[in-house]
């Protein structure tokens, strides 16, 4: 033990206690590329393994802003490790790559061994969730950047997919429909502005019953992981543009998906909003049209697909668990409408 640097506010062995915590976690998350090296300087994993004639890497990285606040109010921190997995490999989804394995990086003010645990148990069950391997990671104990009992937490993850299945604008047609995914709530985008609404604002409290849960446990829900039924559908079905719903909502992602001179109609009532959004648009007082520019109002990803696939595709969706429906269609006019 380094007393020198205990003084300064890092305890080493609370830190190699946590990589002890964390190894059998690492370990449900193997599949077929995952290499045992955990501990070592750098994640391996062996592509060799996949039967990919072309094969391209799709990358992507987030975090989980300022939900944490969330967690750390309610002492609760197994779950927002699930978020960090969803907020990247949903992207990488979004591309057509299948993903593949996952690092985290977990800042910290004072290594608690049974937080990183927890931190890192939800990452795992993240993982799961998303068939990659958590290969790697990093936790930093930096006492002076963050309070006693707060940290953060990213991630990267990588992903691979021949070059001819990926996602393209150029497949996008106009009378092609939309199929929207159910979100589980607000996954983990606007909480700015939803803890302002709610612990700012309104003073309401995190143990304030709704819905059968209550108000904290409806915010903390983590952002659902569309990985393995939208890939399920990907191996049977042409899918010309795919959209993870994030910050910015319907407004700023679903054009992401389409040609410059495209646009999506969408119809409004053809999907059930989780009351968590109506609570927060009586609380704020705010419009609608800004409420659709910053959440995710209850749809997570969307699908364009032709319309001899829908059935089809829905058929895939719901035996892998997933509650969709037909939200929209293509048009030639940009921009989101609404109907």
């Amino acid at each position: 033990m380094s007393q020198h640097y205990t003084n300064a506010g890092v305890n080493l062995e609370a830190g190699y206690e946590s990589v002890r915590r964390i190894k059998n976690h690492t370990e449900r998350t193997r599949n077929l590329g995952m290499m045992s090296n955990i501990g070592s300087f750098g994640g391996l994993f062996d592509l060799s393994l996949y039967n990919i004639k072309e094969p391209v890497l799709v990358s992507g990285t987030d975090g989980v802003g300022t939900k944490l606040k969330i967690a750390f109010m309610m002492n609760k921190h197994d779950t927002v490790g699930i978020d960090a997995v969803a907020m990247c490999v949903n992207d990488i989804l979004a591309q057509g790559a299948l993903p593949l394995y996952f690092l985290d990086y977990i800042a910290i003010g004072k290594n608690k061994p049974e937080v990183v645990e927890a931190l890192v148990k939800g990452v795992a069950d993240g993982c799961v969730l998303a068939g990659c391997a958590l290969i790697g990671g990093e936790t930093a104990e930096m006492p002076d950047m963050y309070q006693y009992g707060e940290y953060d937490i990213a991630g990267f993850s990588v992903g691979i997919a021949e070059k001819s299945q990926l996602i393209s604008t150029e497949n996008v047609k106009v009378g092609q429909v939309v199929i929207g995914l159910s979100s589980s709530g607000i996954h983990s985008n606007g909480f700015s502005l939803v803890r302002k609404i709610l612990f700012k604002d309104n003073h309401v409290s995190l143990d304030e019953p709704f819905e059968g849960s209550t108000i904290g446990e409806t915010i903390l829900t983590p952002t659902k992981i569309y990985v393995k039924a939208v890939m399920a559908v990907l191996k049977e079905i042409k899918v010309s543009g795919i959209a993870h719903i994030t910050g910015g909502g319907f407004i700023e992602n679903m054009p992401r998906c389409l040609q410059d001179t495209q646009g999506l109609l969408i119809t409004k009532g053809s999907w059930t909003i989780p009351p968590i959004f109506k609570k927060l648009q009586d609380l704020g007082k705010i419009n609608e049209s800004e409420m659709y520019n910053i959440f995710n109002m209850g749809i997570g990803m969307i699908l364009l697909v032709d319309q001899k696939d829908l059935e089809q595709t829905l058929s895939i969706l719901s035996t892998h668990g997933e509650n969709a429906q037909v939200i929209g269609e293509v048009t030639n006019i940009p921009g989101i409408q609404f109907v």
